[in-house]
Formats: C-alpha cells, structure tokens, sequence
C-alpha cells in the first residue's frame, strides 16, 4: 500500500489528497479540512497555508465530483441573460460574476436567450437538470423582468434588473443618484442654465432625470420644461436635442451645460455643438452616462461620464448567491442599488461668464 501511494506522488498519474498531507507533513483529515471549507477552528492557520503551498507544488486540485456528492453542491452557477453577444458592457458584467464566483470556487455557466422568454425558461430548466447550484439572471438593460419560471426553485438573484413580482433580490444601479451625480458636476463648475437630452420612459430615464432635477432643486434652480428634451438614446438622438435647443439661439439663452441620457447620446450632442460653432467645454459642457468602453475616452473632447457599475453588479449578485448557497438561506426580496462613479475626462469645464 505504502508503495502505491509514493508511486501516485511522484509518477504521471493525478496527486491525491494523501499525497498533500505527506508532503505538508500532517493528516489526511487535515487536507480534507482545508479544501472542505472546515479549517478555520480546527487547524491554525499556519497549517492551512503548509497545506496549500503542498497542494500547489504537487499541482492537486480537489476532485468536484466527490466533493459535489459530499456536499449535494456542483460547485457550479448559472448565470441567464439575454443580450450577451450584443450588449456593450455584457462582458463587464460576466467578468465581475466569473471573478467572484472562481474566487468562491465555482464556475459560471452562461446562457444567452436573446430575450427570448420561452428560451429563458428552457435554459433556467437546463440548468435545474444539471443542479447548478444557484442562478443569477442578468438584464443588459434596466428594466422590470418576468421572473423565468423555475428560478424560484433553487437561490437566485437578478442583476441589472427587477423583478415584475417583486419575489427576488435585484442588484441594479443607483439610477436617482446618478443623476443627482451628473448635475453636481455642472453645478460645481458654476453651469445654472442647464438642459438634459435623450432618453425615454424607462427606468433609467426616469430615475435618472429625478435625480438631476433634486440635485437643481436644492440650489434653486428649476429645469425648464422644454430643455427636457426626450429624443431617444442613440446618437441621432443626441445631435437632434442639442440642435433644438442649441441652433439659433443667443448665448446668453441658451444652456450652458447638457447632461446627455446615455454616451452614444453625448457623442451626439459633441457633434451638434462641432457644426454650430460651439466649443466644448469652453461655450458648452456636457456629461454622459455609461462609460461606453470604446467610446467615451475617444470622443473630442473626450468625456466626462458617469459610469454603470456592470463588473459590480457582477460581483455583488454573485457573491449574495454564494452566500446563499453557503448558508442555505436566500437572501431577503430587496433592491440593492450600487452607487455609479464619476469618469472625470474633458467635456466639462467652468460656465462661460455672460
């Protein structure tokens, strides 16, 4: 017997947990200790570490299959979303899910539906078949959800969305305060006459102009009617808004600050002040929203934004999943609203005097 386990050690074939807990110099019961997650309270913590650095020079990795069966656990999470392949920030989000769920030592397994509500609910019941043991369902855009059927079967989080029924935590961005964050940015540089572009009836929208308008509120200042001016979220809809209010209209009436919905609507409005002869941020200061990789460090000037926590909302939703798992309990049916930081680049800068 003694042979045969010297020969696993040093030969070709796969190193075993005995193999470890000969080389650290302890019991084989202390190995399993370490990679059951039972350690702590029962072996110091220079022992865990001998341990580890053991398991890595012998390049041991626990077998999941057995330790699945100890545990009823996969080690495995799905993660459910419907636009992966063409969202902009999807792989920031998959990124901060991926990261915390390894550094909990599960995978991810990913399922692209295309907002297809019949393939939402095959994919979440695929994922059932396999036991993963947690699911968290993603939404490249804020909005409210139809929750898939079967999520309620195992834990589950949303990301970057609500549920319609309010049954399940969500993870989303701080919407209101983002907005609030963008006005503060003109009011700081002394901007009074300013004006929002872009956007429609969603949520983002909404919270997002709320949160402007409190943040005017409390110095005073009241957004006119018509310098709301919802065109939509691309870029023809940014250089269609800056132009209504912009083309025409005397310096001294005009706004001098434009917080734009999103960035592609920000790229518009650069362009609409480039052809009407209005520097940026010299006449005019504008802000986006998003920090669309790609795009808003390359537009001239470059932009001052505010910025999506999509790799936190990655890593919060999955490390509340791995806490459930962890405890068995999923956690309360509340919001959690992450805060959306400043990128500070070069489109702002002080009101004109006039």
């Amino acid at each position: 017997m003694g042979g045969a386990e010297e020969k696993t050690a040093t030969g070709p074939g796969r190193p075993t947990s005995r193999d470890v807990a000969r080389l650290a110099g302890v019991s084989h019961t202390a190995v399993s200790f370490v990679f059951n997650g039972r350690a702590d309270g029962n072996l110091s913590p220079a022992t865990q570490e001998r341990i580890r650095e053991a398991a890595a020079r012998l390049g041991y990795r626990p077998d999941p299959v057995a330790r699945g069966l100890r545990s009823r656990r996969t080690a495995v999470i799905g993660l459910v979303t419907d636009e992966i392949a063409s969202s902009p920030f999807a792989g920031r989000l998959l990124r901060g899910a991926m990261d915390t769920a390894w550094a909990g030592e599960h995978l991810v397994l990913t399922v692209d539906s295309g907002g297809d509500p019949a393939k939402e609910d095959a994919a979440v019941a695929e994922l059932l078949d396999r036991r993963v043991d947690g699911i968290i369902y993603a939404a490249m855009s804020l909005r409210r959800v139809r929750v898939p059927e079967g999520l309620h079967r195992t834990h589950s989080v949303l990301a970057n969305c609500l549920p319609g029924d309010d049954s399940l935590p969500a993870v989303v961005p701080a919407e209101r305060a983002g907005g609030r964050t963008a006005a503060r940015l003109l009011l700081e540089q002394g901007h009074r006459r300013v004006a929002l572009v872009g956007g429609q009836d969603d949520i983002a929208s909404v919270e997002r102009l709320r949160g402007f308008r409190d943040a005017l509120r409390a110095e005073g200042i009241t957004v006119p009617r018509d310098w709301v001016v919802r065109t939509g979220g691309e870029i023809s809809s940014g250089h269609e808004g800056a132009t209504r209010l912009l083309d025409g209209t005397p310096a001294e009436r005009r706004p001098t600050g434009i917080f734009a919905y999103n960035d592609r609507v920000a790229a518009g409005v650069l362009h609409a002040a480039t052809r009407l002869g209005i520097s940026v941020p010299g006449e005019l200061s504008v802000v986006g929203y998003d920090d669309q990789e790609h795009m808003a460090a390359h537009l001239a000037p470059p932009l001052t934004t505010v910025a999506l926590p999509h790799r936190a909302m990655g890593e919060t939703a999955a490390r509340l999943l791995l806490d459930a798992i962890a405890t068995g309990r999923t956690p309360p049916a509340t919001v959690r609203r992450l805060a959306c930081p400043v990128i500070s680049r070069a489109s702002v800068g002080p009101a004109p005097i006039r």
